[in-house]
């Protein structure tokens, strides 16, 4: 496979960055299965939900004090760098973007603004089953624990459906744009072209 003259491989995602990646990946799968299918007593959902709680808490303190390209300051861009990309989106080769391009960026906060919801929500949910309430819904108004209900079901959906286009993405970058984003979130190791 032909690479341009520009492009090198280096490291780029750090170990921590990649392990919180596929960690959360793992959980959000498994508790969206759990709050569909799971038992009617949700004790591992909220398990697994105060896992995803101290991930979420890691990558927004490693979005500012972390490595370089998992920090937002260095991978969020404006609207119009935004636009840029998106003129070249259709290119057919890789962009070997240094981390995050500007797109992905907006995935990414999409994707942990969306799990702050889920997290919030469900930790004032009162589905008055006397079984499955969050241990903050005695906190807030009945009115607002008994809407966080539905609240959480709407954000399980729209969880969903960003990890649906994620995966969209990756396989759009790798068949059109053939450049592989899965290797690099494992290894670390990333074509990039220098800028």
């Amino acid at each position: 496979m032909g690479r341009s003259r520009e492009a090198r491989k280096i490291r780029v995602w750090d170990p921590a960055l990649r392990f919180y990646h596929w960690t959360l990946a793992l959980l959000v799968v498994v508790n969206w299965l759990l709050g569909q299918f799971g038992p009617n007593v949700m004790t591992l959902h909220f398990s697994l939900g105060y896992a995803i709680v101290a991930l979420l808490v890691f990558r927004i303190i490693w979005g500012f004090v972390g490595p370089a390209p998992a920090r937002f300051g260095t991978f969020l861009r404006g609207p119009s760098a935004v636009a840029g990309y998106l003129r070249h989106v259709l290119d057919r080769s890789p962009s070997h973007w240094f981390g995050h391009n500007p797109l992905g960026a907006l995935s990414v906060i999409a994707m942990l603004l969306a799990l702050i919801w889920q997290v919030g929500t469900g930790l004032i949910s009162d589905p008055e089953d006397f079984v499955n309430v969050g241990p903050l819904a005695g906190d807030v108004p009945g009115w607002l624990s008994r809407k966080a209900v539905g609240w959480h079901s709407l954000g399980g959906s729209i969880v969903l459906i960003l990890l649906f286009l994620h995966v969209a993405m990756i396989l759009f970058y790798r068949l059109w744009k053939n450049e592989d984003l899965v290797r690099p979130m494992i290894t670390g190791w990333k074509w990039v072209r220098m800028r």
